[in-house]
């Protein structure tokens, strides 16, 4: 009876940590507290550097290279620290969804296929234009306390109502290819072996990660902290099914607001403890704030979020989904990564947007500028007021909507 006991406690336990659902509010703190781990070791959360490169290696493949200005050498998959990254994030969410006995390859009906092509050229595209995705131009760069952050997230808003709309309006139009597929067959006895995989993946992790941490090359020690931040990324939006796309979408879809309200939580906590770091000099502001307030910061900030409705999910969406068993989103991803790479040469080669970083400089394009609001306000104090000032107003607003459902298009 004891041994019985002990067992469904554990049990109990088990399902509670790697089955139900976990809070978004834990979940955004948990990601905060991550990217604040990185920022102390000098490095920042970024999403389409790494998936621009793999968009690079497949126009190299396949000839563009010369056409494009790519370089004759590019990064390996696993030297690029954001690509390393992404990577350790689709691992993450693939091992949070094995022990969850959650992994399942889903199939989507046809005409999802081409949605998430079109919504991922166009998330490639914009994330090119504002120097990042929902993570790279807008929340770490809110973070970084750049306006940057803040024109894309003006960007994303509309963006995603006008993009909702149209998916509304296809949805009572369109037809063709709208047919759900039939499941995948898989082994019945697979599922019982999940969390066993998924215990197994985590095991290798914490070596790989190990190894690195004891190399005697030093690119290898800088990059380890990469591994087991990139699968805590992961790891946690599986858990917690947080998702950018959803914190913009949901207002106007359902009304629902806690996706972001959590995202606003995030940056409430995020953004005076990321300044203390700053202040520390633990890592240089500008690294992650791109020079293209404000134009590129709303126009791309509007493509973005256009696209991301009807991918089915912004860009960390998008990665750990992949990591969960959804083809939409691989199709998506691909799209992203391909058309990043395709915009982002254009751009350079038209003189759109900087060449490289130059972080002795002030960088400045032809899309905008590289702005640090403490610096622009000469102090932390009107900084501070002006990211809470906006962030009162989008709290105001998604609790307004919860209450009424004024915004809500449904």
């Amino acid at each position: 009876m004891q041994g019985s006991s002990w067992r469904s406690g554990f049990a109990a336990d088990y399902r509670r940590i790697f089955v139900q659902e976990w809070s978004p509010y834990l979940g955004i703190i948990l990601i905060v507290l991550t990217i604040l781990a990185l920022m102390v070791n000098g490095l920042f959360w970024g999403i389409f550097g790494g998936l621009k490169l793999w968009g690079d290696k497949f126009n190299a493949l396949i000839g563009l290279g010369p056409l494009l200005g790519l370089p004759e050498t590019l990064d390996g998959v696993l030297n690029h620290r954001m690509s390393l990254m992404n990577l350790l994030t689709i691992i993450g969410a693939f091992t949070a969804a094995l022990l969850s006995g959650q992994f399942k390859p889903n199939r989507a009906p046809r005409l999802e296929y081409l949605w998430a092509a079109m919504g991922g050229s166009l998330m490639g595209t914009g994330a090119a234009l504002a120097g990042g995705c929902t993570t790279g131009g807008f929340f770490t760069p809110a973070l970084h306390s750049s306006p940057a952050g803040w024109a894309m997230w003006l960007g994303l808003v509309t963006g995603a109502a006008i993009g909702l709309k149209a998916l509304l309006w296809t949805l009572e139009n369109v037809t063709w290819g709208t047919t759900p597929p039939p499941p995948l067959p898989l082994p019945s006895w697979l599922p019982a072996l999940y969390p066993w995989l998924g215990a197994s993946v985590l095991v290798l992790v914490a070596a790989w990660s190990a190894e690195w941490w004891a190399s005697d090359n030093e690119r290898l020690v800088a990059r380890a902290i990469i591994i087991p931040a990139g699968f805590a990324m992961g790891f946690i939006m599986h858990r917690s099914r947080l998702c950018f796309a959803r914190a913009f979408r949901e207002p106007f879809m359902t009304g629902e607001g806690d996706m972001t309200k959590a995202v606003i939580l995030g940056l409430v906590v995020g953004i005076p403890l990321a300044g203390l770091l700053f202040q520390a000099k633990l890592i240089d502001p500008y690294l992650a704030i791109p020079p293209v307030f404000w134009k590129g910061s709303l126009i791309g900030g509007l493509l973005f979020g256009f696209g991301m409705i009807f991918a089915g999910g912004c860009a960390s969406g998008t990665l750990w989904r992949l990591g969960e068993g959804h083809l939409k989103l691989w199709v998506a991803a691909f799209f992203f990564a391909w058309s990043g790479s395709l915009a982002n040469a254009v751009f350079k080669k038209t003189g759109l947007t900087a060449s490289e970083m130059n972080l002795d400089l002030v960088e400045e394009s032809a899309l905008g500028l590289q702005v640090f609001l403490p610096v622009a306000f000469d102090g932390w104090g009107w900084a501070l007021l002006a990211a809470g000032a906006v962030l009162a107003l989008w709290y105001g607003l998604v609790r307004y909507n919860e209450s009424t459902e004024k915004f809500t298009l449904l």
